[in-house]
């Protein structure tokens, strides 16, 4: 089977890798020549995915993988084609699918009788139907439904651990009718292997959700309810602190019984997922009251964060305060609604002079995001774990002498720091503090 993978990102690119591991001939179309200019060579645009290299130089070698910035071309010679193209939401809440459109245009342009067309891209509900059908008809001049096929499958995979994830969680498929269903559970049960799982409902594999809706829900779902139920462990953390309670305890004993689940409080997790899923789900239902609550208090974290270092500090006009973590996550190369933007903004409000750290970028990365990069070991005077990166769990005050550590993650071992006050959000503040 030919396979076209529009958009050679952090998720794009291990697909294509996956599709032509499973012996498909696949091509990699993406706008950007120098990605794939490098992914011809062999070469990784991005590091930190596990695997990615070494499945990147076998397709390469072998052939089964070639990129490409021609769209339309590579379509054109495909039976089935999958997006992955970036949607984001503007400061209103609103999708911008311009990105989204102009890559269904191309694929129009290309389009074939008998292709199978699934989009994996997060999607506000009734999206692949009520816009892309349409779009793809009027371009190719087929009809959706009859001349070719048209799904949507979400990706449910995080950056770091795509291959583990392609084979341990079931694929989710749903289409615009049932001879489209039917084409996408064929097609992913030829590119994808899974893990037993005797823990699922039904077998582990690709899952038949009914319709494109459906599986445009399902994703939406599982990362809101992510979202709210980290914006109420959050709101717990603040209302814990207030009352010198000690958060994880609290979190640990409502675990222990398996229909309370709390997940850890902390500065906002960003990433595409958990600060722009749910906004899409509220442009499909904006009586979701929860559910902007929700992203409200997550949305505040970096502010409160910054609220906690103030109280247990004194004033940070003047101060040289480190944020540890560009990253959106531990482990992870990618700044994408990093909390490391709002918090270095609320520092700076405060008066604070602002240097940034991150074991996964350069000095010079730092500076190209538009910090000033902060080197272990200099004078600091305060500091806020906003990436729980494996690395900080061994810092000292050697690499760090600050007096005063705000930890946004619960990353940091506070034994490490014998002269500093080091703050936990969620640990119970002392009441001298609060």
């Amino acid at each position: 089977m030919n396979i076209t993978v529009v958009a050679l990102g952090k998720i794009g690119l291990p697909l294509a890798v996956q599709f032509a591991k499973s012996g498909h001939r696949v091509f990699g179309a993406d706008v950007n020549p120098a990605t794939v200019d490098l992914v011809n060579q062999g070469i990784e645009p991005f590091p930190g995915e596990a695997f990615l290299q070494d499945y990147l130089t076998e397709v390469v070698t072998s052939g089964q993988l070639t990129a490409t910035t021609d769209t339309a071309a590579a379509v054109r010679e495909s039976d089935a084609v999958v997006v992955v193209v970036p949607l984001f939401v503007d400061n209103e809440g609103i999708p911008d699918f311009e990105w989204m459109d102009a890559a269904t245009r191309s694929i129009a342009q290309g389009l074939q009788p008998g292709t199978l067309i699934s989009y994996e891209t997060t999607l506000p509900v009734g999206t692949t139907r009520e816009r892309f059908s349409d779009m793809l008809t009027e371009g190719s001049g087929l009809t959706a439904g009859t001349d070719f096929h048209l799904v949507f499958s979400p990706e449910r995979v995080l950056t770091g651990r795509v291959f583990a994830d392609l084979r341990n969680y079931p694929k989710l498929v749903g289409g615009i009718d049932e001879e489209s269903t039917a084409a996408g559970v064929r097609f992913y049960e030829s590119v994808l292997q899974f893990t037993d799982r005797a823990d699922l409902p039904r077998p582990n594999g690709v899952w038949d959700l009914g319709t494109a809706e459906a599986a445009e829900m399902a994703k939406l779902a599982e990362t809101t309810y992510r979202d709210v139920n980290i914006g109420l462990a959050n709101q717990f953390a603040r209302f814990a602190d207030s009352h010198n309670i000690d958060i994880s305890l609290v979190i640990e004993a409502c675990n222990s019984q398996p229909f309370s689940h709390i997940h850890s409080p902390g500065i906002a997790v960003g990433g595409h997922c958990i600060p722009i899923y749910p906004r899409f789900y509220l442009w499909n239902d904006p009586a979701a009251t929860i559910v902007a609550a929700a992203r409200e208090a997550n949305a505040g974290m970096p502010n409160y964060a910054v609220e906690l270092l103030t109280r247990a500090h004194g004033s940070l006009d003047g101060q040289t305060v480190v944020v540890l973590g560009a990253s959106y996550r531990g482990g992870v190369k990618e700044t994408a609604f990093s909390g490391v933007f709002p918090t270095v903004a609320a520092l700076e409000s405060a008066g604070a002079t602002v240097r940034v750290h991150d074991p996964m970028y350069s000095a010079a990365e730092i500076t190209a995001l538009g910090f000033q990069p902060y080197d272990l070991g200099d004078p600091a005077d305060a500091a806020v774990l906003q990436a729980d990166h494996a690395e900080y769990r061994t810092m000292n005050d050697e690499q760090l002498p600050a007096r005063t550590i705000v930890d946004g993650r619960r990353t940091i071992e506070p034994s490490h720091f014998p002269k500093a006050t080091v703050i936990s959000i969620g640990q119970g503040l002392d009441p001298s503090i609060s």
